[in-house]
C-alpha cells in the first residue's frame, strides 16, 4: 500500500472533480505514468485544487517539477483542456513558459580565391 492511499487529518477522501462528480486518490492517474495525455493532467489539477493531494505531493508521486505543474495550471487557465494537448503547446506557451537559451548570431564572410588561404 502507498503512503498516497492513507489520508492525513488535512487531506478529503473525496472531492468534486472538474466534470462534478466525486473523485478520489485512487482515481487519480498511477504513479509510474509515463503517458501525460490531457484527462491525466486535468486529473492532478483538479486534486491538488481541490486538496485531495498537496502540490509537493504530487510532484513527488509524478516526477514531476512545480515549473511543469504550474504550466498546466496556467494553460488549463488560459486556455481550457486545448492547452494542455501537448501537440498544441506551442501555440498555447508564452515566451515565459518556454525558456530557449539565447544564441547569438554571427555573420560570418566567406571568401573564395587566394586570399582565404
Amino acid at each position: 500500500m502507498s503512503d498516497f492511499s492513507r489520508h492525513g487529518p488535512s487531506h478529503p477522501t473525496s472531492v468534486l472533480g472538474p466534470s462534478g462528480k466525486p473523485i478520489a486518490i485512487e482515481d487519480l492517474p498511477p504513479a509510474d505514468t509515463e503517458r501525460w495525455v490531457v484527462r491525466r493532467k486535468m486529473a492532478v489539477v483538479a486534486g491538488v485544487r481541490a486538496g485531495l493531494i498537496s502540490l509537493g505531493e504530487a510532484c513527488r508521486r509524478y516526477r514531476l517539477s512545480e515549473d511543469e505543474f504550474t504550466s498546466w495550471q496556467r494553460l488549463l487557465d488560459a486556455h481550457g483542456l486545448k492547452g494542455l494537448r501537448a501537440t498544441r503547446i506551442q501555440n498555447y506557451r508564452t515566451p515565459r513558459d518556454h525558456k530557449a537559451p539565447k544564441v547569438a548570431h554571427r555573420r560570418v564572410a566567406h571568401r573564395q580565391g587566394p586570399e582565404a588561404i
